[in-house]
C-alpha cells in the first residue's frame, strides 16, 4: 500500500504517466471525470494532455486502456485543441487498439475515428486507415475497413473521400484472409449505395465470383439515395434540418431530392488512378510508323491502341502522337490502320478527356475529310474518334471546321459532318448552344436539306431535329423562315424523336426545362460542368474581339425586346389605302380626314393640329400606326410645300412612332418622306425627331440601315450630310448595340470620296463616333484610302482615344428588356460590332506554311530557326488577315516558346502577336495549344521576355475573350509550376482581368488550391499579387467555397490562408453590372491605336504593383504618375521635338514611393534571388536589375533619361533630380538604394560633366539625408561607399575635392565605425592617389572620433596603416604618417605598442613627424573641444523624440572624444585638463544610455549642469575621490559581473543565454539580492528582447534546432520577467524606449503561429499573455502608456505588419484607460499629451478614419476624454512640453471636450488634484517635490547609491531647510532613520572640516536646482523624465575605477543591429527606440568586463591586463564569491 500512497498524491497528469498501470487506471478515471467536467472547450485545462492522449489509448494494460479509450473519447468530443493530435491518436488505435481481442475497445478505436471526422478530421483519419490496410494483422484490417464502412455510411461520400477507398478496394478483394473479404464486399456494397455506376469500372478486373456475387448485393439495394446521417461540427445547420425531417417523417425532404442526387453523382473517371502512357510507348513508334511496309505500321499502331485503352490517361505532351495518328488517318491507303488509328485517337481523347482539348482542332478536319471512306468499320471508327474528341472541346471551338466541310462535293463527307453535329447537339444545352453557333450552322443544313442525296437530306432533317429539341422551336424558327410547311414538318417529327442524353423524351421547346436533364447527364459522355462551362462562351469571345463598346450591352437588352414585338409584327401586311382610311376615320375626327388633301395650306394646318391632339389622346392599343402614317403620306404627302404643315407631319410621325405599336411596315412608309427632309434647313430636326422616335420603336440598326440607304440613293448632299449626323448621334443615344457595321460601311465609303466637304466631313464624325465602340479594328477598312484623307481619319480617331463612350439614353424603356437580357447579349454579338472581324476578307494561309518552313522553325542551327520564323512573319504580313486554319504552324511556333535563344522567343511571341491581330476571334481554338506556351514564358528569368510574353496574352485575350482560358485544368497546371516570375505575372493578371467578368467557368476553382500555395510562396512578390488576386477570385467562387477549399491545407497554413481571406472578403469587389462590362478593356484596347501596344502594359503593371492597400491619397498619386507614364511613352514616337503634351508629362512627381520596397530589396538580395551589387565593372545584367527595379520608383520619363546612351541626358536627368529632392524627400529616401546605384554607374564613366553634376547632386542629397535624421542601411553603404572610394583617387583634383567632401557628410548619415573598414580597403588600390587619399580620410576619423573608430581593432588598423609608412609614393608614405600622428594625438605612447614592429628606417621618419607636431598637440585639442559648439542642434528639439539610428553618428562622436580626453589627461598635469571640462562633458551619457535626445540641443543648460558633473574626474589625487568606501572592490565585481551575466543573455548559443537567465532569475527571485539588479534594469530588458528577436528571426526558422530548446529558452526568459515584474521597484526603473521594444517582442511572439506548432506552445501564450498584464500594471505608468502611444504609431505607419499587432496594441492601451482613474495621479501628463500630440501630427483625424478599423481613432478619443474627465480643464495646463501646438488637433480636441464636460467635472478635477487649492505651477512644484525625495530615498535605500543618497539629502535639506521628512520616513524602520540621521552629520562635519570645494557639493545642488519649474533650467530629458544624477555618478565610478587606462574601450559593433525603420522618412515625429541605449548599455557592459582583468583601480594608477587564463578564473572566482555571499 505504501507504493499506492505514493501516486496517490500526484496530480491527475502525471499519474495518466506513471509506470504502475494501477496509477495509471486512477489516472485515467480521474481524467474523465475532469473532462466531463470542463465547460470550457477552450479551457488551458485541455493543453495540459494534449501529448498524453496517444498514451490513453496505446496503454499497454488492457484494463487501464480500455479506460484510457473512453476518456480519449470525451477528450476529442470537448477539447477545442483535439484536432492537433489526430494523427498520433488514429495511427495509436489502428495498431494498438483494433488487434485487441475484446469488443469493447474495438468498438471504442471506431468511436475516437468517428469523433475525429466529427470534429473535421476526416482526410486524416482516413489516412491512417488506409495505411492500416496494408497492416500485416487480418484483424487490424478488417476493423480499419469496418471503421471507413462505418464512416461512410454515417457522412457520406461528400466527406469520406472515395476514390483512395476505391483504389484499394480490390486489393482487398485478393486477400487470402475470408473475413478481410467479406468486410471488403460490405465496403463495396456501402460504397455502391452512394455512387451507384461508376463503381463497376474500377472494380471490373476484380474475380468474377466476387463480381457476381456484388451484383446480386447490389440489386437488393433501394432505388433512393442515401442520406448523411452524421454531420461535421460545421455542419450543424444540416444536422438541425436532418432531424426536423426525421420528426415529420422525411416528408420534406422530397422536395431536395433532386438537387442531392445531381449533388451526389461521381464520375467513375474521377475514382480512376490515371496511367502514364507516353514513356510506355515503343522506342521505334516513330520509325515504324513511317515504314513502307504496312505491317509494320500495324504493329506500332496495335501497341498504341493497348496504351490508349486504359479508361484514364496521366497528362502530357501528346502532340507527336497525334500528329502522327493524324497522319495515318488522313494520308494512310490502307483502311485497317485507318480504323486502328482511329480508334486510338478515340482512346487518347477518352483517357484524357479535356486535356485533349489542345490537339482537337487537329484532328477533327482530318477525321471529317476522311469521311468520304465508304467501309463501315472504318466510318463506324471515324464517327467512335471524332465523337470522343468532341467531348473534350466545345461546338464553339469546332464549329468553323465543320461548316468548312458542309459544302464539300463529297455527299458522305456532308452526311457524317450532319450527323456527327446531330450527335454533338444531344450534349449540348440551349447555353452550349448560342445562337451565334447555331445560326452559321443553320444555314448550312438549309442547303443540304435541299440536297440531291436523300441521306444527306435526312441527316441535315435530324441534326435541325436535335436542334430544334434542344434550343426550343422558338430559338430555331427564324433560321428556317424559308422552308416549306413539310420540310418543317418532317424537322418537327425528328425532334419527337430525338433522345437527348439526358434520358428524357419529347417536352417541347424550352430551354429551361432541358436544362436540368442535360445537367444529370451521365458523367462518362461528358461531366455536367464541361456541357455548362462554355454556355455564354461565345457571346462573351465576340464582345472581347471589339471591347470597347461600353454603351452596347445596356442598349442590348432593348433591342431583344423589340425583336420579341417585332416577331409578331414584322409580318404586318401592308394594308390597302380603303383599309387605312376606314381605320383612320374611326380614330379621326371627321375634319380632319376631310381637310387632309386641302388645297389650303391653313386648312391643312388646322387639320394636322387636329391630327395632333387626336394622336396625344389615343390609346396605344387603338393606335392604328399604318393607317395614320398612311394618311400623312396622302397626297401632298411628303412634297407637302408649306414648312409649317410639313414640321406639323413630322412632329405627329414622331409622336405615332413613339405613343403606338410601330411596324417596320408603317416606318417604310414613312422613311423616304423623312430622308427626303432630314436636309431641309426648317424641317431637318423635326426629321430627325422622328428618325429617333422610329429607331427606337424599331430598333436603331434595322433604321440606320434603311435611312443610310435611302440617303445614298439619294444624290442631295445635304441630306446625305446630315443624315450620317443624325446616325452618329443617334448611335450615341441608342449605343451601338446589334448595329450592323456591313451595312453602311461601303456608304461611308461613298461619302469619304464625295465631292461636298460637308459630305466628307459628316463620314469622318461618324466614323469617330463608331471608333468609340470598335476601336482600332475599324480603320482596317479604310486602310486603301488616300493618305490626306487618312491622316483626317486618323485625327479623329486620336481626338476619341481615351473617351469613353456615353451611356445609351434611348432604347432601354420597352417591355421586357429585362426578361430576355441574356437572349439580348447573344442577340447583340449575332448582328452587333462583333461581326466587323467577320467582315474583313481573310487570306488561308495554310498551304504557305509548307513542310520545309515548318522543318526550318525545327532546325537545330539557330540561324536557320530564325530564317523560318522570318518566312512565317513575312507570310502573316502580306497576308493581313487570315482564316483559323494555319496547318502545322502552332506545334512549330509552341517549340519556339522554350528556344534556349530568347532572341528567337522573343521574336516568335511577336508573331503570335501577328496572328492574334491577323486570325480575329477564331483564334480561340489554338488557345490550348499556343495560348498556354505564351504563359509559360511568363516565368522567363528576363523582364524584357516577360513584358513581351504579357504583351502577347493580352493581345490574345483581346481577341478570344477570358473565359475560353479559364476553362480546364490548364490554368491551374500553369500556377503549380513553383516559377516566382510566372506565379506573379499571372496572378497580377489575373486580379487585372477577373473583376471585368460576369460570370467565369466552374473550372476557375482548379486554380485555388495553387492560389493558396502562392499565399505562402516564399517569394515576396508571389505572396503579394497572390493576396490582390484574392478578392477578385473570390468575388466570382464566393467567401463559403473558398473558405471550404482551406480545409485541405495544413493547420498553419489553414490559420493565414483563413485570416487572408476575411481580409479580401472586406474588400471584394463586386461582379460587374452588365452595362460596364465592356468597359475595363476600354484602355487596353485604344493602345493599340497609338501602335506602341506594349509600353502601356510595361507601366500599368507599375502602377497596380504599388497602388493596392494605399491610403487614397497616395493612391491617386500613384495613378496619375502611372498614367502620366503612359502618355509618356506614347509620346516619345517623334524624340526630336518635344510636344507640349511631353512636357505636361514630366510636371508630376518624378519619385515614387512605394511602401516597403526597399526592404523588399534587401531581402531579395540577402536571399541572393538577384544579383548582389558587388562587381569591379557593372556588366549589362547588373544595369538591366537596376532598371527594373526603378521602374516602380520613379517617373518612367526620367527612367528613360537615366538609361539613355546620351551623357546629355544623364546630366538632364539628375537636374531635374536636384530640383525634385527636397519636395519629394520622403519618396528619395524610398528609393535611395537604387539612387545610389545608379550614381555608382555614373563613377565608371568617364565624361566629367556628368561626374561633377553627380558630386553636386550627391551633396545635396547627404545633406538633405543629415537634416532629416537619416541613417544609412548596411545594404545602402555597401553597394555605394566602395565605389565612391573609388573616386577619391581620380586625377582631376576637383573631383577629389568633392569626394572627400561628401566623405565628410557621410559620417553624418552612417558610423564612421563602419566607414573605417571600407576605407581600409581603399588603401590597398594600386592608385597612390587613392591609397594617399583613404589613409588621410582615416587620420581625419582617428582625430575626429578617437581610436575607437579603428576597425576591427586600433592595434590591427594601425598596424596595416604604418605598412604605408614604407609606400614607394611620397603623398602615401605623408598621408600614412600624419594618420599615426593623428591616433599618437589621441593616445599618445601607447600608439608604439599598437603599431608593432617598423623598419628602423620607417620607425625614424614616424618619431621625427611626431616631435614636429607634439607642440601642436594641445591646439587640436582646443579645436576638437570647439568643434562640436560650432554646429549647434536645434534647441527646440529637446523635447521631441528622434530615431535611435539617426543620432548614433553623434553619440559617437562624443563618446569617443571623452575616451580620448580622459586617455590624455592620464598623462598631462591638472592645469590642461581644467580649460577642457566644460566642453569635455558634452559626453551627456544619460542620452547615450537612457536613449534621449542631445544635451547639447540646450546649449545653456547642459554647461552649466556638465561643468560641474565633471569635476571629480578633473582633479587626479586620489585623496580627492568623494565616494564613499561603501563602493568597495567587491561592490564594483558585483556590479561588473551582473553586467557580464546580463551580456550572457543575448548570445546566440541557447545553452549559455538559458544559463545566464537562471543566474539572474536565482538573484530576482530572493527579495534580498534582487535590489543588486537595480539600475541594470534598461540593460537586462535591452539583453532580453534581443534574445527575443534572435529566437524569432533565427532560432524559429532554424529547423536543426530542437524546438524544446528553444521553448525552455522562452520559459526561462518569461519566468524572468514575471519574477522581475512582480517587484513594483525594479519594474518602474524600465524607461520608455526599452519598454516599447520589450511589448513589441512580447506581442510579436503572441502572433507567432509558429509558437502554436511547439508542444505546449498554447501555455507559452498564455504566460505571454500573464506578463503583458504585468507590465502593464507594475511599471512606470508615464513611461509604458508613452511607449504603447508610439508602439500604436509604427504599426499603424507599417502597412506590412500584421492587423492583429495594432489591435493587441490597442487592447493594452484600453486596459491602461480602465485604470486610469487609479494611476492618474502618478502619470506625468505633460509626456503623454506630447504623445498624443505627436500621434495626432502623423495620423490627422482624416487619415485616422481612412484606416480600415476605426478602433484607432476611438482608442485615441476614449484616451483623451478619459484624460479630460479626470483632470478637467486643467489638462490644457499640461500642454508646455508641445512647442507648436497648431502642428495636430491635439488642443482643439481637448476644448472641445473640455467645454462639454462643463464646470461641474472641472469642479471635481479640483478637487481630486491637489483640492483646488494649488494653481497648476505650484502643483509642478511638489510633485517634483514629492518625487525627488522619492528618488533620493530610494537610493538611500539601494546598496550601490546609499551615499549617493545621503548626500543629496543633505544638499536638499540644505536648500530647502523647511522641507518635511516625515512622510518619507514614518513608514521605514527605526534602523533606517537613524542610518540616515548618523550619514547626514557624518556628511556635515566632513565638509565643515574641508575647505576645498567638494565637487558632492555641487552636485547635488544642481540636482535640486533642476527641479525648480523654470523650462529654463529644469532638465527634463525627450521622454519627460527627470534625469537622475545617480546615473552620472554611476558612469563617473567607472571613469574613476579606469583612470589611467588608455583605449580600453572596444569599438561598439552593435550599432549595426538595427537599420533605419522603413517609414522614417514619413513625417511622424521622432522617436527613441531603445537599440540606442543598448550601444551604451553593452558598451558599458564591455568597460565593466575589462574592468575584471585590471589590476585595483582605487589608486589612479595605469593598471595592467593580465593573462587570458587569469582572467578566467578570476572571473570565476568572482562568481563564486558573489554566490556565498548572497547565500
Amino acid at each position: 500500500m505504501g507504493d499506492d500512497s505514493e501516486w496517490m498524491k500526484l496530480p491527475v497528469d502525471q499519474k495518466c504517466e506513471h509506470k504502475v498501470w494501477k496509477a495509471r487506471l486512477n489516472g485515467y478515471e480521474e481524467a474523465l471525470k475532469l473532462f466531463q467536467r470542463i465547460g470550457d472547450e477552450k479551457s488551458p485545462e485541455w493543453g495540459k494532455y494534449l501529448g498524453l492522449i496517444k498514451k490513453f489509448v496505446t496503454d499497454s494494460n488492457a484494463v487501464a486502456q480500455l479506460k484510457g479509450l473512453e476518456a480519449a473519447l470525451v477528450f476529442i468530443e470537448n477539447a477545442h485543441v483535439a484536432g492537433k493530435t489526430t494523427g498520433e491518436v488514429v495511427s495509436g488505435v489502428v495498431s494498438k487498439v483494433f488487434n485487441q481481442p475484446k469488443a469493447r475497445a474495438k468498438e471504442l478505436g471506431t468511436d475516437i475515428c468517428l469523433m475525429y471526422i466529427e470534429i473535421e478530421k476526416a482526410e486524416i483519419v482516413q489516412d491512417e486507415l488506409i495505411k492500416g490496410l496494408d497492416n500485416k494483422n487480418p484483424k487490424i484490417v478488417v476493423a480499419c475497413i469496418e471503421t471507413l464502412r462505418k464512416a461512410l455510411s454515417e457522412f457520406g461520400s461528400k466527406i469520406i473521400t472515395l476514390k483512395p477507398v476505391v483504389k484499394v478496394l480490390p486489393k482487398l478483394f485478393e486477400s487470402r484472409e475470408k473475413a478481410v473479404r467479406d468486410e471488403a464486399k460490405l465496403l463495396a456494397v456501402e460504397i455502391y449505395k452512394w455512387i451507384r455506376d461508376a463503381l463497376r469500372t474500377p472494380l471490373q478486373n476484380i474475380n468474377s465470383v466476387q463480381l457476381k456475387e456484388l451484383e446480386e448485393e447490389w440489386v437488393k439495394l433501394p432505388a433512393g439515395a442515401p442520406k448523411q446521417s452524421r454531420f461535421l461540427r460545421s455542419q450543424q445547420d444540416l444536422k438541425a434540418k436532418f432531424e426536423q425531417q426525421q420528426a415529420t417523417g422525411g416528408d420534406e425532404g422530397d422536395g431536395d431530392d433532386d438537387d442531392g442526387e445531381a449533388d451526389t453523382h461521381v464520375d467513375p473517371y474521377e475514382l480512376l488512378e490515371a496511367v502514364e502512357i507516353l514513356s510506355k510507348i515503343p522506342k521505334d513508334f516513330y520509325e515504324k510508323i513511317e515504314a513502307k511496309k504496312w505491317q509494320e505500321r500495324k504493329e506500332a499502331l496495335e501497341a498504341i491502341e493497348t496504351l490508349s485503352k486504359n479508361p484514364k490517361l496521366e497528362s502530357g505532351d501528346y502532340g507527336d502522337l497525334v500528329r502522327a495518328l493524324k497522319k495515318v488517318v488522313g494520308k494512310d491507303a490502307n483502311v485497317m490502320l485507318v480504323t486502328l488509328a482511329a480508334k486510338c485517337l478515340a482512346g487518347l481523347a477518352a483517357g484524357l478527356r479535356k486535356k485533349f482539348g489542345t490537339y482537337a482542332g487537329h484532328v477533327v478536319p482530318t477525321v471529317l475529310e476522311k469521311f468520304k471512306e465508304k467501309k463501315p468499320q472504318v466510318v463506324q471508327a471515324l464517327q467512335e474518334a471524332i465523337d470522343a474528341v468532341f467531348l473534350t472541346t466545345t461546338l464553339q471551338n469546332i464549329s468553323e471546321d465543320v461548316l468548312a466541310v458542309m459544302d464539300n462535293k463529297n455527299p458522305s463527307i456532308k452526311q457524317q459532318a450532319s450527323l456527327f453535329l446531330a450527335r454533338s447537339f444531344r450534349h449540348c444545352t440551349p447555353a452550349t448552344l448560342p445562337k451565334s453557333v447555331l445560326k452559321p450552322l443553320c444555314a448550312a443544313f438549309l442547303k443540304q436539306v435541299n440536297d440531291s442525296a436523300p441521306e444527306v437530306r435526312d441527316a441535315a432533317f435530324e441534326a435541325l431535329g436535335t436542334a430544334m429539341k434542344v434550343v426550343g422551336e422558338k430559338a430555331v424558327n427564324p433560321f428556317l423562315a424559308d422552308l416549306d410547311k413539310l420540310k418543317l414538318d418532317k424537322i418537327k417529327e425528328c425532334a419527337d424523336k430525338v433522345e437527348l442524353v439526358g434520358g428524357k423524351k419529347g417536352g417541347g421547346g424550352g430551354g429551361e426545362k432541358k436544362e436540368k436533364p442535360a445537367a444529370k447527364a451521365p458523367p462518362v459522355e461528358e461531366p455536367p460542368p464541361k456541357a455548362a462551362v462554355g454556355a455564354p462562351k461565345k457571346a462573351h469571345l465576340a464582345k472581347a474581339a471589339v471591347p470597347p463598346k461600353k454603351g452596347k450591352p445596356a442598349s442590348a437588352p432593348s433591342a431583344k425586346a423589340k425583336k420579341a414585338t417585332d416577331a409578331k409584327e414584322m409580318v404586318e401586311t401592308e394594308l390597302p389605302l380603303e383599309v387605312c382610311e376606314e381605320k383612320s376615320a374611326a380614330v379621326l375626327p371627321a375634319s380632319c380626314m376631310q381637310l387632309l388633301d386641302s388645297a389650303n395650306w391653313k386648312e391643312r394646318l388646322a387639320s394636322m393640329e387636329e391630327f395632333q391632339r387626336a394622336v396625344e389622346q389615343m390609346d396605344r392599343s387603338q393606335m392604328p400606326c399604318q393607317a395614320l402614317v398612311r394618311m400623312l403620306a396622302k397626297k401632298p404627302g411628303w412634297k407637302e410645300t408649306n414648312f409649317q404643315v410639313m414640321q406639323m407631319k413630322l412632329h405627329i410621325v414622331g409622336l405615332i412612332a413613339q405613343k403606338g405599336s410601330f411596324s417596320k411596315t408603317s416606318a417604310l412608309v414613312v422613311l423616304d418622306g423623312l430622308v427626303d427632309k432630314i436636309g431641309d434647313i426648317k424641317c431637318g430636326s423635326n426629321a430627325k425627331e422622328a428618325l429617333t422616335a422610329i429607331g427606337e420603336a424599331c430598333s436603331l440598326p434595322w433604321t440606320a440601315e434603311q435611312v443610310v440607304s435611302l440617303a445614298f440613293a439619294q444624290k442631295n448632299p445635304k441630306n446625305q450630310a446630315e443624315t450620317l449626323n443624325w446616325l452618329a448621334n443617334a448611335m450615341k443615344e441608342f449605343g451601338f448595340a446589334g448595329i450592323n457595321v456591313k451595312a453602311f460601311i461601303n456608304n461611308v465609303k461613298t461619302a469619304l470620296g464625295a465631292t461636298n466637304p460637308a459630305v466628307r466631313t459628316a463620314a469622318i464624325t461618324l466614323l469617330g463616333v463608331m471608333y468609340l465602340y470598335m476601336g482600332a479594328p475599324l480603320r482596317m477598312f479604310f486602310e486603301d484610302e488616300k493618305p490626306a484623307l487618312l491622316s483626317q481619319i486618323d485625327a479623329e480617331f486620336e481626338k476619341m482615344q481615351g473617351q469613353s463612350p456615353p451611356a445609351p439614353m434611348r432604347g432601354m424603356t420597352k417591355k421586357g428588356a429585362e426578361e430576355e437580357g441574356e437572349d439580348a447579349d447573344e442577340e447583340e454579338v449575332d448582328g452587333g460590332a462583333g461581326d466587323i472581324m467577320d467582315l474583313l476578307p481573310r487570306t488561308d494561309i495554310s498551304d504557305k506554311i509548307t513542310s520545309d518552313m515548318v522543318e526550318k522553325i525545327g532546325d537545330k542551327n539557330w540561324k536557320i530557326r530564325k530564317e523560318g520564323l522570318d518566312e512565317v512573319a513575312a507570310v502573316i504580313s502580306e497576308a493581313k488577315f487570315i482564316q483559323s486554319n494555319i496547318g502545322e504552324l502552332p506545334m512549330a511556333l509552341k517549340g519556339r516558346l522554350t528556344d534556349s535563344n530568347k532572341l528567337l522567343v522573343q521574336q516568335t511571341l511577336s508573331i503570335l502577336q501577328q496572328i492574334a491581330t491577323a486570325m480575329g476571334p477564331s483564334l480561340k481554338q489554338h488557345v490550348r495549344n499556343l495560348g498556354f506556351p505564351i504563359i509559360t514564358v511568363l516565368g522567363d528569368s528576363k523582364p524584357n521576355i516577360r513584358t513581351t510574353a504579357m504583351t502577347t496574352l493580352n493581345a490574345w485575350v483581346e481577341q478570344t475573350g477570358l473565359k475560353e482560358w479559364l476553362e480546364g485544368e490548364d490554368l491551374s497546371e500553369e500556377l503549380k509550376r513553383e516559377n516566382p516570375f510566372l506565379r506573379q505575372e499571372v496572378l497580377g493578371w489575373l486580379a487585372e482581368r477577373l473583376p471585368t467578368m460576369r460570370s467565369v467557368p466552374a473550372d476557375l476553382m482548379l486554380c485555388i488550391p495553387n492560389l493558396y500555395a502562392c499565399l505562402e510562396d516564399r517569394n515576396g512578390d508571389v505572396r503579394k499579387k497572390a493576396q490582390d488576386a484574392l478578392p477578385t477570385f473570390m468575388m466570382h467562387l464566393s467567401y463559403d467555397k473558398m473558405n471550404k477549399a482551406t480545409s485541405k491545407l495544413k493547420p498553419a497554413s489553414k490559420d493565414q490562408v483563413v485570416a487572408m481571406l476575411e481580409k479580401a472578403r472586406a474588400v471584394m469587389p463586386a461582379k460587374p453590372a452588365a452595362p460596364a462590362k465592356a468597359a475595363p478593356s476600354k484602355p487596353a484596347q485604344s493602345a493599340p491605336a497609338a501602335k506602341p501596344a506594349s509600353a502601356p502594359a510595361k507601366s500599368q503593371p507599375a502602377v497596380d504593383d504599388y497602388g493596392v492597400g494605399e491610403p487614397k491619397t497616395d493612391t491617386k498619386k500613384t495613378k496619375s504618375a502611372g498614367s502620366a507614364a503612359k502618355k509618356g511613352v506614347v509620346g516619345k514616337k517623334a524624340p526630336v521635338k518635344p510636344t507640349p503634351k511631353d512636357d505636361e508629362d514630366k510636371s508630376g512627381p518624378i519619385f515614387i514611393l512605394v511602401p516597403n520596397s526597399k526592404e523588399q530589396r534587401m531581402k531579395e538580395e540577402k536571399a541572393l534571388k538577384i544579383l548582389k551589387w558587388n562587381f569591379i565593372t557593372p556588366r549589362d545584367e547588373y544595369v538591366e536589375q537596376l532598371k527594373t527595379q526603378m521602374a516602380s520608383c520613379l517617373a518612367k520619363w526620367l527612367q528613360d533619361e537615366l538609361f539613355h546612351y546620351d551623357f546629355q541626358r544623364h546630366v538632364k536627368a539628375v537636374n531635374a533630380m536636384i530640383e525634385h529632392m527636397e519636395a519629394e524627400s520622403e519618396a528619395v529616401i524610398g528609393c535611395l538604394d537604387l539612387i545610389l546605384k545608379w550614381f555608382t554607374l555614373r563613377f565608371f564613366d568617364t565624361n566629367t560633366s556628368v561626374l561633377m553634376k553627380a558630386m553636386e547632386f550627391l551633396k545635396l542629397l547627404f545633406t538633405m539625408l543629415s537634416r532629416e535624421n537619416y541613417h544609412l542601411s548596411e545594404y545602402e553603404a555597401s553597394s555605394f561607399i566602395p565605389y565612391l572610394i573609388l573616386k577619391v583617387g581620380e586625377s582631376k583634383d576637383v573631383v577629389r575635392k568633392d569626394v572627400r567632401a561628401i566623405l565628410t557628410m557621410l559620417c553624418n548619415v552612417y558610423s564612421a565605425c563602419k566607414m573605417f573598414p571600407f576605407l581600409m580597403e581603399g588603401t590597398k588600390s594600386k592608385n597612390s592617389k587613392q591609397r594617399s587619399e583613404c589613409l588621410e580620410e582615416l587620420g581625419c576619423l582617428i582625430e575626429n572620433y578617437g581610436m575607437n573608430v579603428c576597425q576591427p581593432t586600433p592595434a590591427k588598423a594601425l598596424k596595416d596603416i604604418a605598412v604605408h609608412i614604407g609606400d614607394r609614393d611620397t603623398t602615401v608614405r605623408n598621408a600614412a604618417l600624419n594618420t599615426v600622428v593623428a591616433a599618437y594625438n589621441v593616445c599618445g605612447d601607447q600608439v608604439f605598442k599598437l603599431i608593432g614592429n617598423l623598419s628602423e628606417k620607417d620607425m625614424s621618419m614616424l618619431e621625427e613627424r611626431i616631435k614636429r607636431s607634439a607642440k601642436k598637440t594641445p591646439v587640436v585639442s582646443a579645436k576638437q573641444e570647439r568643434a562640436p559648439r560650432e554646429h549647434p542642434a536645434n534647441p527646440n528639439a529637446t523635447f521631441l523624440r528622434k530615431p535611435a539610428q539617426e543620432e548614433v553618428p553623434n553619440k559617437l562622436k562624443i563618446m569617443y572624444r571623452t575616451y580620448r580626453i580622459q586617455a590624455r589627461s592620464q598623462n598631462a598635469h591638472s592645469e590642461h585638463t581644467a580649460p577642457s571640462i566644460p566642453k569635455e562633458f558634452q559626453l551627456d551619457l544619460d542620452m547615450i544610455e537612457n536613449d534621449h535626445t542631445r544635451v547639447s540641443e540646450f546649449p545653456d543648460l547642459v554647461q552649466h549642469k556638465l561643468d560641474e558633473l565633471l569635476e571629480p574626474v578633473t582633479i587626479p589625487e586620489p585623496k580627492i575621490r568623494s565616494v564613499s568606501p561603501h563602493f568597495d572592490d567587491l561592490h564594483n565585481s558585483t556590479a561588473s559581473t551582473i553586467n557580464f551575466v546580463i551580456s550572457q543573455v543575448a548570445s546566440g548559443d541557447i545553452n549559455t543565454s538559458i544559463q545566464a537567465l537562471a543566474q539572474i532569475d536565482e538573484v530576482l527571485r530572493q527579495e534580498d539580492k534582487a535590489e543588486a539588479m537595480s539600475g541594470h534594469i534598461d540593460q537586462f530588458l535591452i539583453a532580453t528582447f534581443m534574445q527575443l528577436r534572435l529566437i524569432y528571426n533565427t532560432h524559429m526558422a532554424d529547423d536543426r534546432l530542437d524546438k524544446k530548446d528553444i521553448f525552455k529558452l522562452y520559459s526561462c526568459i518569461i519566468g524572468n520577467m514575471l519574477s522581475l515584474f512582480s517587484m513594483e521597484s525594479l519594474a518602474r526603473e524600465a524607461s520608455m524606449g526599452v519598454l516599447k521594444d520589450l511589448m513589441h517582442g512580447l506581442i510579436t511572439l503572441m502572433l507567432d503561429s509558429r509558437v502554436e506548432d511547439i508542444e505546449d506552445g498554447q501555455q507559452l501564450i498564455r504566460s505571454v499573455n500573464l506578463l503583458v498584464v504585468r507590465v502593464l500594471e507594475k511599471s512606470d505608468q508615464t513611461n509604458i502608456l508613452s511607449a504603447l502611444l508610439v508602439l500604436l504609431q509604427d504599426s499603424l505607419i507599417t502597412t506590412a505588419g500584421s492587423p492583429m499587432f495594432s489591435e493587441l496594441v490597442m487592447k493594452c492601451l484600453w486596459r491602461m484607460i480602465r485604470f486610469l482613474p487609479e494611476t492618474i495621479n502618478s502619470i506625468n501628463l505633460d509626456r503623454i499629451l506630447l504623445d498624443v500630440h505627436n500621434f495626432m501630427k502623423v495620423f490627422p483625424k482624416e487619415k485616422l478614419k481612412q484606416l480600415k478599423s476605426d478602433v484607432p481613432h476611438r482608442t485615441l478619443k476614449t484616451l483623451l476624454h478619459t484624460l479630460c474627465k479626470l483632470t478637467g480643464a486643467k489638462i490644457l495646463d499640461h500642454l508646455s512640453m508641445i512647442e507648436n501646438r497648431n502642428e495636430s488637433e491635439l488642443e482643439a480636441h481637448l476644448r472641445r471636450v473640455v467645454k462639454h464636460s462643463g464646470n461641474l467635472s472641472g469642479f471635481k478635477s479640483d478637487q481630486n488634484t491637489e483640492k483646488g487649492a494649488l494653481r497648476s505651477d505650484d502643483k509642478v512644484i511638489k510633485a517634483k517635490v514629492s518625487d525627488i525625495l522619492s528618488e533620493i530615498f530610494k537610493k538611500i535605500g539601494s546598496k550601490e547609491n546609499t551615499k549617493e543618497g545621503l548626500t543629496e539629502l543633505y544638499e536638499y535639506k540644505q536648500k530647502y531647510s523647511d522641507a518635511d521628512l516625515e512622510p518619507f520616513l514614518k513608514n521605514t524602520s527605526q534602523f533606517f532613520q537613524s542610518y540616515v540621521e548618523r550619514g547626514l552629520r557624518m556628511i556635515e562635519s566632513e565638509r565643515e572640516g574641508k575647505s576645498r570645494i567638494q565637487p558632492s557639493t555641487v552636485i547635488p545642488q544642481h540636482s535640486t536646482e533642476s527641479y525648480t519649474p523654470s523650462h529654463s533650467s529644469m532638465s527634463v530629458n525627450s521622454n519627460g523624465e527627470d534625469l537622475k544624477p545617480a546615473v552620472y555618478y554611476e558612469r563617473l565610478k567607472i571613469l574613476r575605477q579606469r583612470h589611467g587606462l588608455e583605449n580600453a574601450k572596444q569599438q561598439q559593433q552593435q550599432q549595426q543591429d538595427d537599420e533605419r525603420p522603413p517609414f522614417s522618412s514619413l513625417s511622424k515625429p521622432p522617436l527613441a527606440s531603445s537599440t540606442d541605449m543598448l550601444h551604451s548599455k553593452l558598451s558599458q557592459l564591455k568597460e565593466s568586463r575589462e574592468s575584471h582583468f585590471q589590476q585595483d583601480s582605487r589608486s589612479h594608477s595605469p593598471g595592467r591586463a593580465s593573462s587570458p587564463a587569469a582572467n578566467l578564473d578570476d572571473l570565476k572566482k568572482r562568481l563564486e564569491r558573489i554566490k556565498s555571499n548572497r547565500q
